[in-house]
């Protein structure tokens, strides 16, 4: 007998038409036939307690005038959305929240990915290196903008204290926004660094030797084999940190309020220390609602543009 025939035989129903490769079905009522769909019920409880009905009401909440504490609203429609376009306080948020996240995103995947091609190679303590690049991400942000803030704080700032020290004049380092707004940046880039410095280091140790090694023989230099090479496989990596990176940029929230709390006035504000000092100090529960409303919307556009962009491109190359 061949193997085919083998095969067909054990295929064909046998003994009163039970064939030996046909699927048994588990007999019982369809409340047992379904257990394995039925474990996702917590996490689905959890999705829907934790985000989808906080999402809803925030929703809900951004069409009526409520102070957050009175048990009395009122419906105002879409006046919260008309005034948001208007507002000259959110359009300065929004372009200090486009400048976090952006900048912040960019100054992280270069040094991130400097940092692991560095950290990739057979270098003694390099796993001492790594831990302490990624250290900062341990710490709790409101900790990381306080020690900043001591570092470049006018009175009695560890920066102020090496100028004064060397002949120089204090500097009023946060007192306007360019400055504060480039220094918060700065602080935010290397406390989350080590986040990108992972994710590329993992996707250059998924890249095989031999690419490199076949490069060589063909004589290819090191920029190209960067940009042949390593730039094209590590478009996973690109996608992966440059999602999380921008969108804990366009939400960023401790460190801005720690070192400046939006100040000077409103220059240093993002949406969401706007959001926070629009329901807690101006008691307009549902104007900030709005513009919780209108950040999300802008991560998620932002988001999906980015996943739909890595997908083609990964479409490409493969």
């Amino acid at each position: 007998m061949t193997i085919t025939e083998h095969r067909a035989r054990r295929r064909t129903p046998q003994d009163g038409g039970q064939g030996v490769g046909r699927r048994r079905h588990v007999a019982g009522p369809p409340f047992l036939r379904r257990r394995v769909n039925l474990l996702y019920l917590p996490a689905v409880a959890l999705f829907a307690v934790f985000t989808i009905y906080p999402l809803v009401s925030g929703v809900m909440l951004s069409f009526t005038k409520w102070d957050g504490y009175s048990p009395d609203r009122s419906f105002v429609g879409l006046d919260n959305y008309a005034h948001l376009f208007s507002d000259p306080l959110v359009g300065t948020a929004l372009v200090n929240t486009f400048i976090y996240g952006f900048g912040s995103t960019i100054l992280q995947q270069v040094i991130g990915l400097a940092l692991a091609l560095a950290l990739d190679r057979a270098l003694r303590g390099r796993n001492l290196a790594r831990a302490i690049v990624y250290l900062p991400v341990l710490v709790s942000p409101v900790v990381m903008g306080t020690m900043y803030y001591l570092l470049f704080s006018y009175s009695y700032g560890g920066l102020n204290d090496i100028v004064t020290g060397l002949g120089g004049q204090r500097v009023a380092w946060l007192s306007t926004a360019p400055s504060a707004i480039t220094i918060i940046v700065l602080v935010n880039s290397l406390q989350f660094v080590g986040i990108s410095m992972v994710i590329y280091l993992a996707g250059l140790q998924s890249i095989p030797v031999m690419y490199y090694e076949a490069a060589r023989i063909d004589g290819a230099t090191g920029w190209q084999q960067f940009t042949g090479i390593t730039v094209p496989l590590l478009q996973p990596a690109f996608a992966t940190s440059i999602v999380l990176n921008l969108i804990g940029g366009l939400k960023l929230f401790d460190v801005i309020r720690v070192m400046t709390g939006g100040g000077p006035g409103y220059s240093t504000d993002s949406m969401s220390t706007l959001i926070s000092k629009f329901y807690f100090d101006n008691q307009n529960a549902g104007y900030a609602s709005a513009v919780g409303v209108a950040l999300f919307l802008i991560i998620a556009v932002f988001t999906l543009a980015l996943n739909a962009y890595f997908n083609r491109r990964r479409l490409e190359i493969s």
